[in-house]
């Protein structure tokens, strides 16, 4: 296996930093979106690495454990999750300031998983800085480090610094960091994937702007009939210049290409999940006929569904 720290994968390189009584659900909601966009990229666009204070093993809070690859000290990154969760209090010793103190310096960006904002502010890590923690320990969080500008909200990121509630946040903030590092579409995929509406969590859509999560669900919608970007705008009771504006400042690509990608999307998951026929499948995604679906399907995945059926291609 080669060297965590000199890997040329091209990934972003995340360390995952566990403490006992972690939460299984925080680390499988924080990891497991990485793991599926990877999947789906055919591509490793995240590399992680589980990490303790000292290398030796960890038990979480309902008694999993683990065997880390690493200790902190002599790991670095561009990423560092830090997942104390239950017994947080316990951890704030010496060993864990000093080591995350030094952890800052060596990777770039360090993220705090349900309670792990407490253990970055007793490091002095988040001075000045505004930060959220589980909305359990939010008031004493707040009366404890006056200097930190304590928020009610899911995740908050603050430059380098990122602070995260509970496990289900987890997931919102894994989301969001899938879709800044490597764009919607891939975003959306996972949230497909996850049978999730991750729109209104993660930043993205819905929580950045109602119109357009409900222009997203009158597409979704209408897969099988497409409607046309001026009927969406007239159902949404807005012009089409406003609802192209809206999408295109939300996602980053304008309603067509949003719509097409939601349509292929569907298309992919049809090739790989069923039996049906492509003329079948083309007209489940509002295609006339096979062949139009087929150019539609290669120009968004670089690959055609018969490829892909037949194990020849991967699709992002």
């Amino acid at each position: 296996m080669p060297d965590w720290k000199k890997s040329s994968s091209g990934g972003l390189r995340v360390g995952v930093l566990l403490f006992d009584h972690f939460s299984n659900h925080c680390l499988a909601n924080a990891i497991e979106p990485l793991r599926a966009a990877n999947d789906l990229a055919g591509a490793s666009l995240f590399d992680w690495r589980f990490l303790s204070l000292d290398g030796a093993p960890v038990t979480s809070s309902s008694g999993l454990q683990i065997t880390p690859q690493g200790r902190l000290e002599g790991s670095d990154g561009d990423m560092l999750f830090v997942m104390p969760s239950y017994a947080h209090h316990s951890h704030t010793g010496a060993a864990t300031r000093v080591g995350l103190r030094a952890a800052a310096i060596r990777f770039d960006k360090i993220a705090g998983f349900d309670t792990g904002a407490w253990l970055m502010a007793v490091a002095g890590l988040l001075q000045g800085r505004r930060a959220t923690i589980h909305w359990e320990e939010l008031d004493a969080f707040a009366e404890t480090f006056p200097d930190i500008d304590v928020l009610r909200e899911r995740y908050v990121i603050d430059g380098d610094r990122i602070t995260c509630t509970g496990a289900i946040a987890a997931f919102d903030l894994a989301m969001h960091l899938i879709g800044a590092t490597h764009g919607e579409a891939l975003r959306q995929d996972v949230a497909t994937l996850f049978m999730s509406d991750a729109r209104a969590e993660s930043g993205f859509g819905r929580a950045r702007d109602r119109l357009v999560g409900r222009a997203l669900d009158l597409m979704q919608a209408h897969v099988e009939s497409p409607l046309t970007v001026k009927e969406l705008a007239r159902r949404l009771g807005v012009s089409q210049k406003t609802l192209e504006a809206r999408v295109k400042a939300a996602l980053g690509a304008t309603p067509q290409q949003v719509y097409r990608r939601q349509r292929m999307v569907v298309a992919r998951n049809l090739v790989q999940d069923t039996e049906l026929g492509i003329a079948e499948i083309a007209v489940r995604c509002g295609y006339r006929d096979a062949t139009a679906m087929t150019r539609a399907f290669r120009i968004e995945f670089d690959t055609s569904p018969r490829a892909l059926r037949a194990g020849e291609g991967k699709t992002a």
